[in-house]
């Protein structure tokens, strides 16, 4: 891998490991330390998610304007401002006010970390989004297990340990990222139907992809929502469902190589890689809906992670090839604000679903959502014709 490369997976890993030790945490500091109702917590990681979603889209067309390294440091300036001013003052209103502003700024970095990331290693094509998966989840591991550590000490410190972590990621970003071109080094093919009408079908085609990747995201939250808290109505002790999590964490580290390794000897395409993470979600689902042990749902939890190993990569994949030249950016910041939707709208409609219905009833909903999910996978490149002169191949994936 180019060292380029190698910069953005370090911070991006020490990025996810500041913002991990504050947000599993979120909901127990505004419940227990604030004195908020459960639902006031849910409208305030709502209104972070929302301001996510926004930032993402600002942010990835910044990408395509001012390049990548400027649009990096202007989301963690936004994002360490908050953060230092969350470490000085955490009561009741102004935390609200920090995790709206720390959501739009870190929104602006992912969809930057994400275009460069595939603009450094063209020839990399999955892979290089593979890497930055996998840093993630290795930021999210540690993170969250650093932030349990440092919580039970004192909750405080845990404002200034995301705040120390961000300023790491900032000089990461000032003297690593600056050199970095933002350049995707594609070569344009030449489309059949005209360049406005092609543009047009790849972005029609990203955006019937991105639909059922937030039906899957939506299914996907709830084992940190409604599954979690029916854990809890079971005796699962809260010690093993965070265990769930760590084992999540590890696999993917380790066992996103493995799977590349096989994707490259299959000569599998993304949409069939996609294609069989969502039918591993569906048994995933189906397992955790009949299960009452740790054992089953631990079981569970491993095939979803799985399922994750194949699809949360493939996407922002299909994303940078449909990107015509100068706006990989914006394309990248339509998957994760599409990501960030369904982190939102999920723990509210399955809420919704559990209180008026039963866990039973949200399982075959969420079942129902990933077979949707694979009819917009089957049918999103239909209509994308290009004939190919040199460089990436576009259109068909």
């Amino acid at each position: 891998m180019p060292r380029a490369l190698w910069l953005l997976i370090i911070g991006m890993a020490v990025n996810v490991t500041g913002s991990s030790f504050l947000w599993p945490l979120n909901t127990i500091y505004i419940h227990d330390h604030l004195g908020k109702s459960l639902s006031v917590a849910g409208v305030v990681l709502m209104l972070n998610s929302g301001a996510s979603v926004i930032g993402n889209l600002y942010g990835g067309s910044l990408f395509d304007k001012i390049g990548g390294y400027k649009s990096i440091i202007l989301g963690i300036g936004i994002t360490l401002a908050a953060l230092v001013g969350l470490t000085f003052w955490h009561g009741w209103p102004e935390y609200i006010v920090f995790q709206i502003i720390m959501g739009f700024g870190s929104g602006i970095v992912f969809p930057a970390m994400f275009a460069m990331a595939g603009s450094v290693w063209i020839e990399g094509g999955r892979k290089a989004f593979n890497a930055i998966y996998v840093a993630q989840n290795l930021g999210v591991a540690v993170g969250a297990a650093l932030g349990g550590l440092v919580a039970a000490y004192s909750f405080q410190l845990i404002f200034l340990a995301n705040t120390i972590m961000y300023i790491i990621f900032l000089l990461i970003a000032v003297f690593g990222y600056k050199g970095i071109s933002a350049s995707s080094g594609k070569q344009a093919a030449i489309d059949i139907e005209g360049p406005m009408v092609k543009n047009t079908k790849n972005l029609q085609a990203l955006l019937i992809l991105c639909t059922g990747y937030m039906l899957c995201w939506v299914a996907y939250v709830q084992w940190q929502t409604t599954i979690a808290t029916y854990t809890q109505e079971i005796h699962i002790s809260l010690t093993q469902y965070s265990l769930l999590w760590s084992i999540n964490g590890a696999l993917i580290v380790v066992g996103q190589p493995v799977l590349n390794g096989v994707l490259k000897h299959l000569t599998a395409t993304l949409k069939i890689q996609m294609l069989i993470g969502v039918g591993i979600f569906i048994v995933s689902f189906i397992v955790a809906g009949y299960v009452s042990a740790f054992t089953g749902f631990l079981v569970a939890m491993i095939i979803l992670t799985i399922g994750e190993m194949f699809i949360w990569p493939a996407v922002p994949t299909v994303a940078f090839n449909l990107a015509p030249k100068g706006r990989e950016g914006f394309y990248q910041g339509i998957v994760n604000s599409t990501a960030t939707g369904g982190r939102m709208l999920g723990p509210l409609l399955g809420g919704m679903l559990v209180d008026l219905y039963s866990m039973s009833a949200l399982f075959i909903v969420l079942i129902g959502l990933f077979l949707i999910a694979i009819v917009t996978t089957l049918v999103y490149d239909r209509g994308i014709k290009t004939k190919v002169v040199s460089g990436t191949v576009r259109g068909q994936m």
